[in-house]
C-alpha cells in the first residue's frame, strides 16, 4: 500500500471516530465508533504504531461489548419500567416542555390538556426517563395515541414494544385497538405488528 494511500485511511478512521462522537443515537454511536477503530487498527498495523494498536483494540472490544449488550437489551422487558402519571404531573410537563422542539418534529399536531383526564405514561430506564406516552379512551375498546415519543438515544431500542405488548398498559386497562395519530413523521410501527390504516397506523 502506497504512503499516500495509508495517510488517507488513517485520516479516514480519525474522521469516522469524531463522526461518531456527534451521534446522539447509542447504538449508531456505537457501530460508527467500532468501525473507525478497525480502519485505525489496519492504519497503525501497517505503520506498526504498536500503542496505537493496542489502544484502538481495547476501544473496538469495548464496542463490541456495548453492541452485545444492547442487542440483549433491546427485547428485555425488565429493563424498562412504564410508569402511569397524572396529566398534570409536575415532572411529565417539565418533560414535554424540556423536549417540545424534538417532539413537535415527529408529532406536529400534539397538543397535551393536562386536564383532560387522558392515561400518560413515562417510559424509564434506571433512573432515565426514556420516552413519553398519552392516549385517549376512543370508545369500543379503542386506544387512540395522541403522543408517542423517545428520547433520540433510545429510538435505536423500540422501548415502545413494551408498552404496546401484552404486559403494558393498553392490555392491562382493557385496550384491544391502539389507533396511531395521523402526519406522524418517520413512524416506526410497523416493526412492532402495525397495519397502515390511511394516514395512520392500527395495531
Amino acid at each position: 500500500m502506497g504512503s499516500w494511500w495509508l495517510e488517507a485511511l488513517g485520516w479516514a478512521g480519525s474522521a469516522v471516530l469524531v463522526w461518531s462522537l456527534l451521534q446522539t443515537q447509542l447504538r449508531r454511536l456505537r457501530v460508527i465508533n467500532l468501525i473507525g477503530c478497525v480502519v485505525l487498527i489496519v492504519y497503525n498495523l501497517a505503520n506498526q504504531v504498536w500503542p496505537m494498536v493496542g489502544l484502538n483494540i481495547v476501544l473496538a472490544a469495548i464496542n463490541i461489548t456495548y453492541l452485545v449488550r444492547m442487542s440483549r437489551e433491546k427485547h428485555d422487558a425488565t429493563a424498562y419500567e412504564v410508569l402511569e402519571v397524572a396529566g398534570d404531573d409536575t415532572y411529565l410537563r417539565r418533560v414535554l416542555r424540556v423536549h417540545e422542539a424534538d417532539i413537535r418534529q415527529f408529532n406536529p399536531e400534539f397538543v397535551h390538556d393536562p386536564f383532560a383526564g387522558d392515561p400518560c405514561f413515562l417510559v424509564l430506564k434506571g433512573d432515565e426517563t426514556v420516552g413519553a406516552v398519552i392516549l385517549r379512551d376512543a370508545g369500543s375498546g379503542t386506544a387512540q395515541l395522541l403522543l408517542d415519543w423517545v428520547t433520540p438515544r433510545y429510538r435505536d431500542y423500540s422501548p415502545g414494544e413494551f408498552v404496546f405488548g401484552p404486559e403494558g398498559p393498553f392490555r392491562r386497562r382493557g385496550f384491544s385497538r391502539v389507533l396511531t395519530p395521523a402526519g406522524m413523521v418517520d413512524p416506526y410501527y410497523e416493526r412492532l405488528g402495525f397495519r397502515r390504516d390511511g394516514n395512520a397506523f392500527v395495531l
